[in-house]
């Protein structure tokens, strides 16, 4: 389904358009859940049937025939609840990976924007605790709907066909007890809601408390951080409280229905018994059925639950689908094809949540030249550098590789020719060798082996206890941040993209591993377009043309001779870094 699928269908037919692929499992579920249905219906028959002509008659050769018929239909209904167990749950677990995996490509479709506005945690608890209560009702919801619809209204035929002054009784209460289960299931629908929004909330907090673990013993926050979880926490158990309060009325009113459905049956079957309109044997056979749906009735009480808890994580499911990437491409964009590398950046505006940061920026810069880009901390510089790619749209003018406008090209072709190296090198927790070949995932062994050694990283690798094997640990930690830094340059050794992006790429390392990755970088830059962004500019000298950004607009451009004999704003920075003409 696309993302208009989501916006326009409705969330019931979304939820069993996930059925669909699974339908033989599913309609297999539903025929024994129907066999077990109409066992259970059976028995009060054949008790009937015992009572007034079997055991009258002493007719023992068919009544323990009978009885045997009855112990191999409690047989079969024992390996049909067998098989709906565990069936039925595996079709749950089916639709739950096939809704799992629709909702982390969508995630992966969506712009850099969606992530700035929500939460990781958050995220996860919608492909976690939301998805296994959808789990819980792709199961258990038809299957418990169609025990309780057929057992309950067979066992009223069956009542009818022998009473029906007291199953018109039953009759009546039944809508009485489905009424107030929809009313409580509302209740517990609005109360799983907040559950679910609080949970999100405390995956959030989870998830920023252990990612940033080192930097909390660093300050000596533990303290506050398990305060700032204590009150996440408290107001979790609050709003759990709420719904377990609804689930408590709910469940208070349902068990004093099904205590009074006996009741009714023993005082308007006794008031017939007493008027000669019905026999005692009658009375007990009611109670039998009675007692056969009262479990059907508990079947829709705890689907009740579910369905509040599987509804309110469907709906948010379905909120999250229908989200529209807020950058998408043009019906007809064209593959980026033989990159040359010619950047153009022509007039381009940028205001980001209604706050211009760029302001009519021009550029050209010819295939195989290294600008650096330098300037004060929020003037734009990285915003720029973003922009290429196409991680956020330009508000206005407009951005073109070798001539082609980069709104006019499929996202994936556009960047599978750029290259980036950021300050914040993200390592998947994973081996050295899966994080390089992250470059290219085709990438033979021998191909990641020659791009760690033109990163220069070779030799650290083969060090290592298990070599390109070794663990790198969660975010890299397990490796210094100049072997991360390496390692992130050899994935782009591997992509060999023709255009490159050096966003503060050594500015988290120390002044000699700096100097040390300032050769592989140059190295790196060798044939390629390249863009590096810059605060010490010891780094940047080499660079064909430094492009000084201020305010959201180029102040200044040319060589670092050029620029220091203006005595502008790049000559004030050299001044404040302390740098020599030499």
């Amino acid at each position: 389904m696309t993302t208009r699928d989501y916006q326009k269908r409705s969330p019931v037919a979304i939820f069993f358009a996930y059925f669909k692929p699974h339908k033989k499992l599913f309609i297999f579920d539903m025929v024994c859940a129907f066999t077990i249905a109409i066992i259970d219906l059976t028995f009060p028959f054949i008790t009937r049937w015992s009572l007034y002509d079997l055991l009258p008659n002493n007719d023992y050769n068919t009544f323990f025939i009978a009885m045997t018929c009855v112990a191999l239909a409690f047989f079969l209904r024992a390996v049909l609840t067998y098989v709906v167990a565990f069936w039925g749950h595996t079709f749950g677990i089916l639709v739950e990976a096939d809704i799992r995996s629709d909702l982390f490509r969508h995630m992966q479709s969506l712009s850099f924007g969606y992530f700035d506005k929500n939460r990781t945690g958050q995220l996860m608890s919608r492909l976690t605790s939301d998805l296994f209560d959808i789990t819980e009702l792709a199961h258990h919801g038809p299957e418990d709907v169609l025990i309780s619809a057929v057992t309950i209204t067979g066992a009223l035929v069956m009542m009818f066909t022998i009473q029906w002054q007291l199953a018109l009784v039953i009759a009546v209460m039944i809508p009485l007890f489905l009424t107030v289960v929809w009313k409580r299931r509302r209740e517990m629908a609005a109360a799983s809601s907040q559950v679910k929004k609080k949970i999100a909330t405390i995956s959030t907090d989870i998830e920023s408390g252990i990612s940033g673990i080192r930097t909390t013993k660093a300050f000596a926050s533990e303290g506050a951080e398990i305060q700032k979880f204590e009150s996440a926490n408290d107001s979790f158990k609050t709003s759990k409280k709420q719904f377990h309060k609804a689930m408590g009325r709910f469940i208070g009113t349902m068990e004093f229905f099904l205590c009074t459905l006996p009741l009714a049956v023993i005082a308007v079957g006794g008031y017939l018994v007493m008027e000669g309109q019905m026999q005692t044997i009658d009375i007990i056979v009611f109670n039998m059925y009675v007692a056969t749906f009262i479990t059907p009735m508990r079947k829709l009480a705890t689907f009740a639950e579910l369905f509040a808890n599987g509804s309110a994580g469907f709906l948010r499911f379905v909120e999250l689908m229908g989200t529209e990437p807020s950058l998408q491409d043009a019906p007809d964009a064209a593959t980026m094809d033989n990159v040359k590398g010619n950047i153009t950046v022509d007039d381009v505006h940028f205001a980001y949540q209604n706050e211009t940061v760029l302001h009519g920026i021009s550029l050209d810069i010819p295939k195989g030249e290294t600008i650096a880009v330098v300037g004060p901390s929020g003037g734009g510089k990285s915003t720029l550098c973003q922009l290429i790619p196409r991680f956020y749209d330009v508000t206005s003018g407009a951005i073109s590789i070798d001539g082609q406008d980069i709104r006019t090209v499929t996202q994936q072709s556009l960047r599978r020719n750029i290259g980036i190296v950021q300050q914040d090198v993200f390592l998947f927790a994973g081996s050295v060798l899966e994080n390089i070949r992250y470059g290219r995932p085709d990438a033979t062994v021998e191909e990641v082996i020659e791009a760690a050694k033109m990163a220069e990283i070779y030799n650290d690798i083969c060090g290592m206890p298990q070599g390109f094997d070794t663990y790198v640990g969660e975010r890299g930690v397990m490796l210094s941040g100049g072997q991360k830094q390496r390692i992130s340059i050899a994935r782009i050794f591997l992509k060999n993209p023709p255009i490159l992006i050096l966003d503060e790429a050594t500015s988290a390392l120390d002044t000699v591993t700096e100097h040390r990755i300032q050769e592989t970088f140059e190295k790196l830059t060798q044939g390629r377009t390249c863009l590096i962004i810059a605060h010490r500019l010891s780094t940047v000298r080499h660079a064909n043309r430094i492009v000084v950004v201020e305010n959201g607009l180029i102040v200044e451009q040319g060589s670092h001779e050029e620029l220091l004999s203006q005595d502008g704003a790049y000559a004030a920075l050299v001044a404040t870094q302390k740098l020599t003409n030499g």
